[in-house]
């Protein structure tokens, strides 16, 4: 297998990041969920965000789920269960997120099957319109038949915001989550473990000190894998140098900077454009955008240009950088949030754990 391209990992400082953001959230009244999606779920990954004090690991997909079931945490899946995956659900999450009364039977039937309790946090929609009844009496109902329903236990409220809708998480929405988990708790008599406000993007909320006491969850992916939060903006005294990706080149020479009668579509059905800077020193990388779309990354030699590339060749220009650059050389980007997720999602970009 070969070594490059490959996204470099920075576990330590995933572990830093993780330890702040539990200090700062525990300081609340939280205990925040790990989620481990961005990285795939890998089991390294998913440590390093234990050893910084988290205690339980969310993801979206039960495969990922399945990589870090051996780790010493729950586990907690972030999408809502298909009907088609339930046996999987309950033999490798203990805790799921749901919206819907079919998929409750399902699962209850099912944990009855492994001689299992799976827990169960019902969502609300507070108007970013992904997932969750979004009137009241919706939730109500849902609750009322996960608390009849054997085999599984009610133990959450909880919402999604910024993800779909851009609606940012407010005091104003989180009390409303608030009221309506005090209104299960009294007409079910029942007390819920967990009232899940938002997740990375509540967080100015939170430091702000405008989140409203009662919310106990957020679930925090990007900002203990990134350092970032809402709008992708830093957090302060985390790093946001957790990945970054290196490529080969393979090779360099000196062409015009305009292709010869260019009229024909690019391999991706657009029409590209050129500036024209007269004869240039360029590389291609071997990386292309079946790994990773080149608008996410970005060199960390200020002097290099990302001219363009294909499903397999990254286009570079080398013509003002003073490294003496040759075939063989590597280059390193930054990566974004999006960068990150397709390069750990890549069969053919190497990951190494540093």
């Amino acid at each position: 297998m070969s070594t490059y391209p490959c996204i470099n990992i920075h576990l330590d400082t995933i572990t830093q990041n993780t330890q702040h953001m539990v200090s700062a959230c525990r300081a609340q009244g939280i205990s925040p969920a790990g989620v481990t999606k961005l990285a795939c779920a890998t089991p390294d990954v998913g440590q390093a965000i234990l050893n910084g004090g988290i205690q339980l690991l969310a993801d979206s997909r039960i495969r990922n789920l399945r990589k870090i079931r051996h780790l010493d945490a729950q586990t907690l899946l972030l999408r809502l269960p298909a009907l088609s995956e339930i046996s999987e659900v309950v033999k490798y999450a203990d805790i799921s997120l749901n919206s819907e009364m079919a998929t409750l039977d399902a699962l209850s039937a099912e944990a009855l099957k492994q001689h299992k309790t799976h827990q169960v946090i019902l969502m609300h929609d507070l108007g970013d319109l992904r997932e969750g009844g979004f009137y009241e009496e919706e939730t109500l109902a849902l609750a009322r038949k996960a608390v009849a329903l054997p085999g599984i236990e009610l133990v959450g409220l909880g919402s999604n915001l910024a993800c779909y809708g851009g609606v940012e998480p407010t005091s104003d929405n989180q009390n409303q989550l608030i009221a309506l988990a005090r209104q299960i708790e009294s007409t079910f008599n029942i007390t819920l473990k967990y009232i899940s406000g938002a997740s990375s993007a509540g967080l100015p909320l939170m430091f702000s000190g405008k989140l409203p006491q009662g919310i106990n969850q957020l679930r925090l992916g990007a900002s203990l894998l990134m350092g970032i939060g809402l709008n992708d903006d830093p957090i302060p005294e985390t790093r946001q140098d957790t990945f970054d990706l290196t490529a080969e080149i393979v090779e360099i020479k000196i062409k015009p900077s305009v292709p010869v009668n260019s009229t024909a579509l690019d391999a991706f059905g657009n029409k590209p454009d050129f500036i024209d800077r007269g004869l240039r020193r360029r590389a291609i990388c071997a990386v292309g955008k079946q790994d990773v779309d080149i608008s996410q990354i970005s060199p960390k030699d200020p002097n290099i240009i990302v001219i363009g590339g294909s499903s397999d060749h990254l286009i570079l220009d080398i013509n003002d950088c003073e490294p003496d650059y040759q075939v063989g050389s590597l280059i390193d980007f930054d990566l974004s949030y999006g960068g990150v997720l397709q390069c750990m999602t890549s069969e053919y970009i190497t990951k190494r754990f540093i």
